[in-house]
Parts: structure tokens; sequence; C-alpha cells
């Protein structure tokens, strides 16, 4: 018989572990990933009392693979177009929150005297808090539909994507021998560029390539593509000099903006889930208890300064994102702990050789530690508000909630702004879609086209072919650069409005024009010898030609219609289904009153009930605006509409309101059968006698459903099959009828 190989061994070991810690911690109310990271100490080397894994290796890649997924998975929540509907506010306390942080871990770390890329990566451990932590704390303390809630998560999504540009900083930093200012420079260029040529080309190709196979697609196959192109970004992120988790991210986020996203999202999560937990398995691998005793003091400082340092900085960042005092602290003291963005970056930097093999373990405490701590500290922010407003000045609160109110309620933006921003936007986004064809066309066609073309005299032939090829396909992205924004409405105003603004107008068109003769200077100066002068005046011709195309023009618009569709394709199928929130949301006037979802149990006591019967208003204060039920949407329902499991209630309400709703929501159930063992169904045979009851009635007249809760099937004639028994046929004397019903109500039937 073949022996089993490591591989398995180590992975029986692991989930084997894994599942019977995490029962444990389910049971306990707490987090799954430190169920997994105790469950990986257990089955460690450094635990010598119980089975250790064999190959460490085969595990690190399966931990490689998972934070991939994981990444994959959480592109796949995560939309650009959210981020630019949020606004200012949660981007600035995003930004404030780990500058601040990162200063703070890397004071800690030079006070210990660690080395310096072991302070700087401890920097940006300390920053990142726990999206999944948090949002299971809010989940299980009931605070999921409160205002303060929502900003909070909003911050953590920014977060996690500032933490994936972290991290591909973190790696350019650990490259270079002497990290500086320009490297740091040319990093944020180079994921800038691909961020945004990934995203575009992402957009307008895959979707596109979904809606020509959809009639093919079922969930085996969307599960296969949807990882393949997971897969299929990861290595082509690498070869460019990024890590594969960055590619992963980046497919999540462009498939988050297709229609099947949400149908991937289902397919992918048990797929995430194996790989995350081996993932977090391996995080508890490298804890070694002899270093947790050697740095407990360390552990000790930094728990106190997550714990006082995302308390403090986190109320002050977001009061100066807009959120008045109270709700600032109840966000800040929410957001003190890290999770698994932290052993994500850890893991880099011993993947990368760059920081100590004490600080994986030390983090891992840190973690475990503030973990637990959370839903103290959100139970503590209310209780530290009070206190803080008896020994404040009740002006002094008053200015600071009209400041920060004040500043939530930005004034319009100028014409020139907008217009500015538009232009600056478009130019950048063609600049790169120009720039990554040219690289392609040089890079690929170029030499094809010398090797069709071989020697001296055809050499020009070749440039000349592929410089007119590149040109083509540019031109529709130059046109765009040059004319869009040209006739807008921001445009025409300022155009009729003054005189003096016609200068400044014309001279962002001169700009544009020059920016794409640029493009075409260098195409001409790598594949030609003509001179400066030659080649500007060619760049100028060309560039009106493609203006005055009539070919260029319509390929331009059309290119730029199918991404748009393609983007907003999402948003089209939630209109349709009826998933998409209601525009006034964000206008209701009080700032305590918002709208939340809540979903009906499927053992709910409500169920079966009228709005009217329920009265929910005024019990509760809060008002049902629309109910989601299979993908339709009832708005403003009636006091006649009944509720169904599984309906989405989209109710209007104040964080007070919607506590006291889910609770009721929450605790109005019919509870579980505790004896379903009892309520299996049975078939038993009943002969009637002489001295039965029923000798003479009909089945109706009987009773026999009504009072002992049994159905007749059939009587038996000696056919093959049975007869049907007619209502209104009379039993008789020897009778054999089939009867359907629970044990007990057998029992009795047969009895009497």
């Amino acid at each position: 018989m073949a022996e089993l190989p490591p591989m398995i061994a180590d992975l029986a070991l692991i989930l084997m572990v894994a599942g019977v810690v995490t029962l444990i911690f389910k049971r306990l109310k707490q987090p799954l990933v430190l169920g997994y990271i105790v469950a990986g100490f257990l089955v460690s080397p450094n635990m010598p009392y119980t089975a250790s894994v064999v190959d460490m290796t085969n595990v690190h890649l399966w931990a490689d693979i998972g934070v991939m997924f994981l990444l994959f998975s959480l592109g796949l929540d995560f939309s650009f177009k959210k981020i630019l509907k949020m606004g200012a506010s949660p981007v600035i306390s995003a930004i404030t929150i780990i500058f601040c942080m990162m200063m703070l871990g890397v004071m800690v770390g030079h006070v210990f005297g660690w080395g310096k890329m072991d302070c700087i990566f401890l920097g940006g451990m300390l920053a990142m808090s726990s999206t999944t932590i948090i949002y299971k704390a809010f989940d299980d303390l009931g605070l999921r539909q409160q205002q303060f809630a929502g900003m909070v998560m909003s911050v953590l999504i920014l977060e996690d994507i500032l933490a994936i540009v972290m991290m591909v900083m973190l790696s350019a930093l650990a490259s270079g021998s002497n990290p500086d200012g320009g490297q740091l420079l040319e990093s944020v260029m180079r994921i800038g560029f691909f961020l945004i040529l990934w995203l575009v080309v992402g957009i307008f190709a895959i979707p596109l390539f979904l809606r020509h196979v959809r009639s093919l697609i079922n969930s085996e196959v969307l599960l296969i593509v949807s990882l393949g192109l997971c897969c299929a970004m990861a290595v082509f992120s690498t070869k460019v000099g990024f890590s594969s988790a960055f590619g992963a991210f980046i497919m999540g986020s462009i498939l988050a903006e297709t229609i099947e996203a949400e149908s991937i999202e289902k397919l992918v999560e048990p797929v995430k889930n194996l790989f995350g937990a081996v993932f977090f398995v391996s995080v508890g691998m490298l804890v070694d208890p002899k270093i947790l005793v050697e740095y407990a003091l360390p552990i000790l400082c930094l728990v106190l300064t997550i714990l006082i340092g995302q308390s403090l900085f986190g109320t002050i960042s977001f009061m100066l994102g807009g959120q008045s005092l109270k709700s600032a602290i109840r966000c800040g003291f929410s957001m003190a702990q890290i999770g698994e963005f932290s052993f994500i970056i850890a893991s880099l930097g011993l993947s990368l050789g760059v920081i100590g093999k004490f600080l994986y373990p030390v983090v891992v405490a840190v973690s475990v530690i503030t973990t637990f701590l959370t839903p103290y500290m959100i139970r503590l922010a209310t209780p530290a508000y009070s206190k803080l407003e008896k020994h404040l000045p009740t002006k002094l609160i008053n200015s600071l909630n009209q400041l920060t109110i004040g500043n939530t309620h930005s004034q319009e933006e100028s014409k020139w702004k907008r217009l500015l921003t538009q232009m600056s936007i478009n130019t950048i986004v063609y600049s790169i879609l120009s720039s990554a064809t040219i690289a392609l066309m040089f890079t690929f066609v170029l030499p094809f086209t010398r090797r069709l073309l071989p020697g001296w005299e055809l050499h020009w032939y070749a440039n000349a072919i592929t410089g007119v090829l590149t040109v083509m396909l540019i031109a529709p992205f130059l046109r765009a650069m040059v004319m869009k924004k040209n006739h807008s409405e921001e445009w025409k105003e300022l155009w009729a409005e003054s005189n003096r603004n016609r200068l400044p107008l014309m001279f962002t068109i001169l700009v544009r024009v020059v920016i794409a003769v640029s493009f075409i200077f260098y195409i001409c100066n790598y594949l030609s010898r003509f001179t400066n002068a030659l080649m500007i005046t060619i760049g100028f011709i060309v560039i009106v030609l493609i203006i005055f195309s009539r070919w260029t023009k319509h390929r331009s618009i059309t290119l730029e219609r199918l991404f748009i569709q393609n983007l907003r394709s999402r948003d089209i199928e939630a209109q349709v289904h009826g998933k998409k929130r209601p525009l006034y949301e964000g206008k209701l006037l009080d700032r305590d009153i918002h709208i939340a979802e809540f979903q009906v149990p499927n053992n709910s006591s409500w169920m079966g009930q009228t709005l009217a019967q329920l009265n929910l208003g005024k019990k509760y204060g809060v008002h049902v605006s629309s109910i989601l039920r299979g993908g339709r949407r009832i708005n403003i329902p009636d006091g006649y509409n009944i509720l169904f499991p599984g309906d989405v209630l989209q109710v209007i309400g104040s964080d007070q309101q919607f506590t006291a709703f889910r609770e009721a929501i929450e605790s109005e159930l019919i509870g579980q059968d505790v004896e379903l063992e009892k309520r299996e169904m049975k078939l038993r045979q009943l002969i009637i006698g002489s001295d039965s009851p029923f000798v003479g009635k009909t089945l109706i007249e009987s009773r026999i459903r009504d009072m002992y809760s049994c159905m007749v099937v059939g009587l038996e004639e000696g056919k093959e099959s049975l007869s049907p028994y007619s209502p209104n046929r009379r039993f008789r004397e020897g009778d054999i009828i089939w009867i359907v019903g629970e044990q007990e109500s057998l029992d009795a039937l047969i009895n009497i």
C-alpha cells in the first residue's frame, strides 16, 4: 500500500485541529481568526506536546495562495465608485489614522532599539485595523445599523485599499539598499500607472467577454473562469514587479463592476475560506512561546500603543473628517486593534527577509490581545464621552460639534475646479492608455515586423508599418484627450460668462494638443532619424487629421460609451432587481436619521403578519420605506403588505430606534423544535374492527385529521396499489386503511 504523502497528512492535521478549535471559539462567540491562530500554534513545531506539521514549505505555499484569494475576495467586495461617492470625509480620516499610527509604530520600534526596516514594517502593521473583527464585533453588539458604524466601515475599506498600496511600497523599500524620496515617488507613480491601466482595460474587456459567453456559463464554469482570471492577473502582477496579492485584488475589483460579481463572490467564498484558514493557521505556527516571554514588555507596550493611539488619533481623525465629538469617539475606540492585514504585511517582511523573526509572533500576540479587547473598547466609548463631557466646557464641545458638522456640508465646487479636474483625469487616463499601447507595439509588433522584413533596406518599411499601426491604435485616445470636455456645460458657461475666461479655456486646449503631439513625436523619434522640427510638424499635422477624422471620432465615442456601459452594468442590474438604495438616503435633514436594512429571520414570529398588525411605527418609531423580496422592490408599502421570511426591510429611523427595532426582530422568534426526531412522519396500517368508533362514519365525520393530526392516504382492496379513499365513503368493519402521521398521533389513533 502506498504511503500517504506528507502534504496530505499535514493538511488533514491542520484542518482537523482547526475544525475542533474553531467550533470552541464559535461557541465562545470569539472571532474565528483567533481560532485558526490557536490551531496553528497547537500543530506547530514549537508545541512539543501535540502532533506537528512535517513539511512547512507546503504550508507556506498554501498560505500564499490563501493571501491571494483573501485579497481577491476583498476586491470583489470593493468598488472604486463607492469610494468616489464617499466624498472627502472617510479619505481624510483614513489617511490621518494611517499616518499617525505608522509614525507611532516607528517611534515605538526605535525606543526598543529595533532595526530600521523592523520599525517601518511595524508602523505599517499597527496602522491597519481589522475589517473582519470590527464587523463581527458590531454584529455581535447589535451596532451594525448605527450611523457611526457605517462611517467606520467606510474608513476600513479605504484602509484595506491603502494597505495594498503600502505593501507595494514596502516591497519597493525593502528591495532598495538605501530607499529615499526618489524611490518612493517612483513606486507611487508605478502603482498609479499600472492601477489605472489595469482598471481601465479590465473594466472595458472583462465585462465584454463575460457578456458574450453569459449563455454558456453555469456556476462551475464561472468559478473556474473567475479563479483563472485571478491567478492570471496575479502572475502578470509579479512579472511587472508587484506582488501576486496586488494583482489578485485588482482582478477582484474589476470583477466587482460586473453583473456576475455577487455570484462570483458566493462561489469563491468556500475556496477563500479553505485557503484563508490555512494562512491564519500558518500565522499561528510562527508563534514561539519563548519569544513571547522574552518580548513580553514590547508586547504590552504595543497593545497600549494601539489602544491609546487609535482611540486618540482615531477620534481626532474622524473629527477632521466631519464627525461630531461623540460620534468621533465611538469611531476611534472601535478601531483599536490590528488583524489580518498586519499578518499579511508581516508575512511580506519575512518573505523578503528584511524583518526579524521575532516580529511576527509579537504582532500575532498583540493582535490576539487587542481582538479580545475590541468589544470592551467599543462599549467604553460612550462612558468615555460622558466623562469628557463633564470635564470639558460646554461651549468648547458645542463649538467642536458645529465646526465638524459644518465641514460636512461643503460649498459647491467652482466651475473652473470641476472642469480642470475632469480634464486632468481624462488626460492622465488617455496618456496611460496611449503609453501602454506604444509600449506593447514596440515590444512585440516592431520585432515581429522586422523579422518579416529583414535587411537594412526593408528596416525602414518595418518601422513605418509599426509606426502607422501604433498611431491608428492610439488615435481615439489622443482625440478624446484633446476634444473631450470642450463642449461640456461648464465650458459653455465659462465661455459665455466673461471674455476673460476665453483665453485660459483656449490655453487648456493648447496644453492637451502639446501632450498629444508629444506622443507622435516620441513614436517618430523612436522609429526614424528625422529632425526635431520635422517631427514636431508631423505631430501637429497628425493631431489635426485625428481631430477632424470622422472614423476616429466615431471610434472614440464608441469605445467610451462601451466603457461607461460596462462600468454601470452592476448598477443597472441593481436597479432592475430593486437592490439599489434610494437617492434620498443622503439628503435626510436630521443627522441622526438615516436608512438601515434588516432581514426578517426565517423563524420570525412576524412572518405572515401585515405591517398594520405589527404597528412598527408606534412601537419603535421607525418607518418601513421599502421591502426587498426576491429581487423585487416594494416601495412605500401600506399596512396590508404581509412580511415573509427573508424579506429585507429598508427602515428610516435614528440609532436609538434601530437598536430597539433590531432587538425586537432578533428576539421575537418561533422557538426551535427540541424534539425534532419525534416529528418524523410514518405510514401505518389500520384495520377497522367491529368496535371501532369510525364504523358507519364518513372520513369527514370521523375527524381523524382534526382530532388526531393524521391523514388517510388510501384503502387496501387487494389490488396492486392502494385505492384513493373518498371523503363521502363510510367506514365498514374489516376495512384496511393506511394512515400517515407522527408516531404519537398514530399510537393515539390506533389505541382508541
